[in-house]
């Protein structure tokens, strides 16, 4: 007899279940140009709830995901849902990046509100594509005005990496979650992004737990040409994740670890999976993916809470794992870099079409030569750019912390204004034709010599496989309440485009 579903306490008023029902493969179901039946949907939604599981994760993007748990919405308050007087929505925006103005950020959650039928978000939980475009902290703040309107009740993020998810702590965003990618077989955070959550009473919510699928009793002992049939958008992209820790060899090994221990459970490979997340202290919940009216396992999800890992589970499926590769970089490097493990391949094709968040334009009477500004008052009255491009050197100014309207980032903080500078150094040269891959020389200049270690720190996130020439001082003064500043040079191919 399986046990009734956890509970988590996310907040005084967001009591979540702990196995999260996620509606991404709406949008897969309905890739072919045929909506779901909104009401179908929403009856098979109402027996997720009636079983425990009356949380339910969306998107904006999500095909009509929101629709449809609008409906449930709908029929919950007529009194239509027999045994269920409630269930938790969460739901996701997510903007092309762009200016992020009140208006703009204010049309993107009312949308939300009103395909939802609600007048207050549960969770809204922000992604953004890339940080390279520093408008994300403006729309960090205004979601912040909408909740103290009433409008959203608690703000997460998605997809945010440990470097990012800093800098709105810092910069006094309250964010109650993160949403990221957390299994066997990306475990990227198991480490700093669970410590830093941890610390700041941030909590996880971790997809892809079951990998698409792929870590279930499906796949066990199946042949690595098996996996030519995969087609639904979900297990194309953990497949590559499969590939990238090291192979079919690699998930045969896991599984049959998993196999085992759910045998002594009296489990499935499914529920070993996710109690092996679920046991990590930073994670609130998982998120395991519906075909709402196709595939329902709410019997097999139920009975992971009728028992725990035990140490020797748990040095089982280490030995398991032994050998493999981790993923590399941070929570959320996915969705921004190669190796682009997503879910309709390569992301890179979406990068490129994203805005830049500077423009090139030329130095007047300087043939050839390009300047970037970014709108600050100081540039025009004090006679400098951004960044300077002549022939194959590009020149990246003196770069602190401060956002479009003037406002220091983080204040305090010095790893977190790294981050910003250096996401700032890199906008400035992309519409110079450059990347930080460009960059030859960093000049750091330091307000406090004890910052050193945590600023370097960052420096080698950044610069860690390019390794240009570097300089690092410490200061008496800064101009203006800065804990660091930084200035950059690039060499780039006289043959390489401006863009």
């Amino acid at each position: 007899m399986t046990m009734t579903p956890e509970r988590y306490s996310l907040a005084a008023d967001l009591n979540i279940s702990r196995i999260v029902t996620g509606l991404w493969q709406v949008a897969d179901m309905e890739r072919g140009g045929t909506m779901l039946d909104r009401g179908n949907a929403a009856s098979v939604m109402l027996d997720y709830a009636r079983a425990g599981f009356s949380t339910f994760d969306m998107a904006d993007h999500y095909g009509s995901a929101e629709l449809i748990t609008g409906r449930l919405l709908e029929r919950i308050r007529d009194g239509e849902s027999a045994g269920v007087s409630a269930v938790t929505a969460f739901t996701k925006w997510c903007p092309v990046p762009g200016p992020m103005t009140p208006e703009v950020v204010r049309a993107g959650v009312t949308r939300s509100l009103e395909r939802l039928g609600v007048s207050c978000i549960d969770l809204l939980q922000f992604h953004w594509w890339s940080f390279e475009h520093p408008s994300y902290l403006d729309a960090m703040k205004e979601l912040v005005v909408l909740q103290n309107e009433g409008l959203i009740r608690h703000i997460g993020v998605t997809n945010f990496d440990t470097a990012h998810l800093r800098v709105l702590v810092k910069h006094g965003i309250p964010i109650l979650t993160n949403q990221v990618s957390f299994s066997l077989l990306d475990r990227r955070a198991q480490g700093e992004m669970s410590a830093f959550c941890l610390e700041h009473g941030i909590r996880l919510l971790a997809y892809g737990t079951l990998a698409g699928g792929l870590l279930s009793a499906q796949w066990l002992g199946k042949p690595a040409t098996a996996a030519e049939s995969i087609e639904d958008w979900s297990k194309l992209k953990y497949k590559r994740f499969v590939d990238a820790i090291g192979g079919w060899a690699v998930l045969q090994r896991l599984l049959s670890a998993l196999d085992a221990i759910a045998r002594r459970h009296r489990a499935s490979i499914p529920n070993v999976a996710t109690r092996w997340v679920l046991e990590h202290p930073a994670v609130a919940a998982t998120i395991v993916g519906a075909r709402l009216g196709e595939r329902e396992h709410r019997t097999d999800n139920a009975a992971l809470f009728d028992f725990a890992l035990t140490p020797d589970d748990q040095a089982e499926i280490d030995a398991a794992l032994m050998g493999s590769t981790m993923l590399p970089g941070d929570c959320g490097d996915e969705y921004r870099k190669p190796p682009f493990l997503t879910a309709s391949g390569d992301l890179s094709h979406h990068l490129s079409t994203m805005p830049k968040a500077y423009v090139a334009a030329p130095v007047p009477g300087k043939r050839g030569r390009l300047r970037v500004s970014t709108g600050s008052v100081w540039e025009p009255l004090c006679g400098y750019s951004r960044a300077v491009r002549v022939g194959e050197r590009i020149l990246v100014s003196g770069t602190t912390a401060t956002n479009g309207v003037g406002e220091v980032v983080a204040p305090g903080d010095a790893a977190a204004q790294t981050v910003f500078i250096l996401d700032k150094i890199s906008a400035s040269l992309a519409p110079l034709g450059a990347t930080l891959a460009d960059v030859i020389v960093t000049r750091v200049y330091l307000q406090d010599a004890n910052d050193w270690e945590a600023v370097s720190r960052i420096h080698g996130r950044y610069f860690g496989e390019t390794r240009p020439a570097n300089t690092l001082l410490a200061v008496s003064r800064l101009v203006g309440p800065y804990a660091v500043e930084i200035e950059a040079e690039a060499v780039v191919d006289t043959t390489d485009s401006v863009s």
